[in-house]
């Protein structure tokens, strides 16, 4: 189904250094089909693919996703590093994607404290492709001291303009969501998926491989701002929060909490600033 590789990923962490494999297993996003028109002409259209993939902790079943497949060995470290299964990067043995069976088997050179305990607390969410956090994802959010970030308005529209280089998944076959880490107006990192859950934690695991800082980063994402995405990018240590979409009640509730600037419905040169306005720098006209 796809090609796999492994390879041997060698993580920076503060002074010392710790390796562990990691395959590469690589799946098309897309897929080519025949649709028809309204004038009932018939036309070449991809599709955007959508697979489950099983993430398991210890021979332990965790979570099923369904995702487009694109960087899935990023998506379960990241998976569970927000849900709070595993918190230090050096404690990683293997982690090795099989498409042919659909899982992403993360190994670690410990076993997990509390793995049941933490197993037992569920919660439905409203993410699209994941729907399910567990009770450790709400833990230490006491802990969490962001920075205080500034932004002029006329870097914002620069983003915003940037940001329609990128999505071509999107622009191919549409069904997807897009997430992007940002500094200033220049986008480091895009990831699609068929959830936006999906394409943060893949940058979540991203970030936490290259031990990544994320006080000079902006969040952008496609999708709607809820507690969840709320929440997973304030453990990426994220102070801006930018979307096409909207917020919702829970989500600005704890962004005004953690103290995350949230901006959204944000297309063109039209924004709105729902928390941290104040971090706002007002520089740019609202018309081009």
């Amino acid at each position: 189904m796809g090609t796999d590789k492994e390879v041997a990923v060698n993580s920076t962490r503060k002074s010392h250094q710790c390796s562990f494999v990691r395959t590469q297993a690589e799946v098309p996003l897309t897929i080519a089909v025949k649709a028809v028109n309204e004038a009932g002409e018939v036309l070449d259209k991809f599709v955007a693919c959508e697979r489950p993939l099983t993430v398991y902790l210890n021979w332990r079943p965790i979570v099923t996703l369904m995702t487009l497949g694109a960087k899935p060995e990023s998506l379960a470290l990241g998976y569970l590093k927000n849900q709070g299964f595993i918190s230090d990067v050096s404690l990683l043995d293997s982690v090795i994607v099989d498409w042919d069976v659909s899982s992403a088997a993360v190994i670690t050179r410990e076993q997990i404290a509390d793995l049941d305990e933490k197993l037992s607390e569920k919660t439905v969410t409203s993410g699209c492709g994941q729907g399910t956090v567990y009770g450790s994802f709400m833990q230490d959010l006491d802990n969490i001291n962001l920075p205080t970030p500034s932004l002029k308005q006329s870097t914002l529209y620069s983003l915003l303009k940037n940001i329609n280089d990128y999505n071509e998944t999107y622009k191919n076959a549409g069904a997807v969501h897009g997430c992007g880490l940002c500094e200033d107006d220049r986008i480091m990192a895009f990831v699609e998926d068929v959830g936006r859950h999906n394409a943060v934690d893949t940058l979540a695991g991203d970030m936490w491989l290259t031990q990544d800082r994320g006080d000079n980063k902006i969040f952008y994402t496609t999708g709607r701002l809820t507690s969840e995405m709320v929440i997973k990018v304030a453990k990426m240590g994220i102070p801006i929060l930018l979307s096409r979409s909207g917020v919702t009640q829970m989500g600005l509730a704890l962004a005004q909490q953690l103290g995350i600037t949230i901006i959204a419905r944000a297309k063109g040169r039209h924004f709105l600033v729902y928390h941290g306005s104040e971090n706002l720098q007002f520089d740019a006209n609202t018309t081009p």
